[in-house]
């Protein structure tokens, strides 16, 4: 299910949306604070460029919104629905889940913003050492 050319393998990964062979980020553990949004500029396999324009990534704020819904309904759903918690508990669940899981939703926010411009291509490694030397 997750296997190389997928978008799916790249959005969980962080790898290349084009290539797939390569982290797009510096350091590849969301939970370092401090480097959690440090990218490489471009794919070393093949060129490619992540940041397609300035402030390029201000649009996965709009796809962090979906995933952060998605992980408060999921600790809902588990806290209230399967342990039975009362709705105080089933609050403090949901917060505690989207302080716990914020940088995870930032990753996978930037990771399906940046595989929305881009199409896993298995040759684009050998595409950059042709246009190197042409």
């Amino acid at each position: 299910m997750l296997k190389k050319g997928t978008k799916l393998y790249s959005i969980l990964t962080g790898s290349c949306p084009k290539c797939h062979e390569e982290s797009m980020y510096e350091n590849t553990n969301p939970y370092a604070i401090s480097q959690i949004f440090n990218m490489n500029e471009r794919c070393s396999h093949c060129g490619t460029k992540y940041k397609i324009e300035p402030s390029f990534f201000y649009g996965a704020m709009y796809v962090s919104y979906a995933v952060g819904i998605a992980f408060a309904v999921a600790a809902f759903v588990i806290a209230f629905l399967f342990f039975g918690a009362s709705l105080v508990n089933t609050f403090f669940a949901i917060v505690g889940t989207m302080i716990v899981f914020m940088p995870v939703i930032i990753r996978l926010s930037r990771n399906i913003w940046v595989n929305f411009f881009f199409k896993y291509d298995p040759n684009a490694a050998s595409h950059k050492h042709t246009v190197a030397k042409g």
